[in-house]
């Protein structure tokens, strides 16, 4: 992991450029809400105050806004989560790809039409970071949402008992290092339910192990961008989403939830990973037990899509078909193969060279005897 800018920053610069100009010609422009998986989860939160019961967070992550992803696609994402009526929105960043002069006004333009309850907040991903990350805050800033990287913040309500309180917490990048666990803990109340933002997914065995979060929310791996028929998560996993690449997982005592992302890094490609707006639903266990003796739990509880834990497979499960380091040794044995291959061929075609001389001379002599017969 590295806080240095990638190599070849400035190609992939101008790569996005003719990407941005060529792209009409490629994806179609006009906004399709058909396109977007629109997913509901729901997770119990132990002493969630009933006051939060059913508090409703929308997230959005990896818009990586002007590689792919339009201004009209933005505000149109914009608007689904406007009609979800949202308590709080949560930005779990990488906002822009590659460039962000381009398409700073539409950025904050957009952001500018989120419509919540209590707040909008947000952490910054890599690219933010590789593309100014003073620049993005103040993007964020006067789009009326607070960064809350390396930070808390708390949403206070009147309960029956009194003040309810929810802690949302965030990080910054883990990739490149710009995550502080230590001054989030100093600032977090010791009392109180806590949700954690981290733009990398594999924060949550660092979150979890703290002991105080019962939720974590990332982005980060755009769900490998190829999800696998049937077993619902991908192979295709980069640094710090390796473990949890998409959708639910149980760490410990605190529920990991990767997003798929909106947006894709360098090509438009997506199978059978749909860009996602992820709705979460918090229930209070106090409110669940008292409609569970009423036998009317599953009554009016529409979902757009099915709870995840139907549909993501567990830690557990990922081990049984898949592991990491066979992967790993599978590429290395194919890049040594390659690097064999070149040294052939360099070889191969040392051997020419050095016979080029000596087919010269013969083809000279073959014509010079030619030239005495005529």
């Amino acid at each position: 992991m590295s806080n240095e800018k990638p190599l070849g920053l400035t190609a992939r610069q101008k790569i996005q450029k003719g990407m941005t100009i060529t792209r009409e010609k490629i994806v179609p422009m006009e906004f399709d809400e058909s396109r977007y998986d629109i997913v509901e989860v729901n997770v119990e939160i132990k002493d969630l105050d009933p006051v939060f019961h059913d508090y409703k967070i929308v997230n959005l992550s990896d818009l990586h806004l002007g590689q792919w992803l339009t201004a009209e696609y933005l505000e149109g994402v914009i608007d689904i989560v406007n009609r979800q009526e949202p308590d709080m929105v949560a930005l779990t960043g990488d906002y822009v790809s590659y460039v962000l002069e381009d398409v700073a006004e539409d950025l904050e333009r957009c952001l500018s039409m989120i419509e919540v309850k209590d707040a909008s907040l947000a952490v910054l991903g890599n690219h933010d970071h590789w593309n100014g990350a003073d620049e993005i805050r103040q993007i964020l800033k006067n789009a009326g949402i607070m960064d809350v990287s390396n930070d808390v913040y708390t949403i206070s309500k009147d309960g029956e008992k009194g003040v309810a309180n929810l802690h949302i917490a965030g990080v910054d990048s883990m990739k490149l290092n710009k995550e502080d666990i230590d001054a989030v803990m100093l600032k977090i109340p010791e009392h109180g339910p806590a949700i954690m933002l981290a733009h990398e997914p594999d924060f949550a065995d660092i979150a979890a192990t703290t002991g105080r979060f019962a939720l974590q929310i990332s982005g980060h791996s755009h769900g490998g961008q190829f999800i696998i028929p049937g077993l619902n998560t991908t192979i295709l996993r980069s640094a710090c989403s390796r473990k949890y690449p998409v959708g639910e997982y149980q760490v410990g005592d605190m529920v990991q939830y990767t997003s798929k992302g909106l947006g894709t890094n360098v090509f438009w490609l997506r199978i059978n990973c749909a860009p996602e707006i992820t709705i979460f639903k918090l229930k209070s266990p106090e409110v669940e037990e008292k409609i569970e003796n009423k036998e009317s739990k599953n009554i009016n509880q529409t979902l757009s899509v099915s709870h995840s834990k139907k549909i993501f497979p567990t830690r557990e499960d990922v081990d049984n078909f898949l592991n990491i380091d066979d992967i790993s040794e599978f590429v290395e044995s194919k890049r040594k193969r390659i690097l064999v291959y070149m040294e052939n061929k360099t070889d191969n075609i040392k051997e020419n060279i050095n016979e080029i001389p000596k087919i010269i001379e013969n083809k000279t002599e073959e014509i010079k005897n030619n030239l005495k017969f005529n």
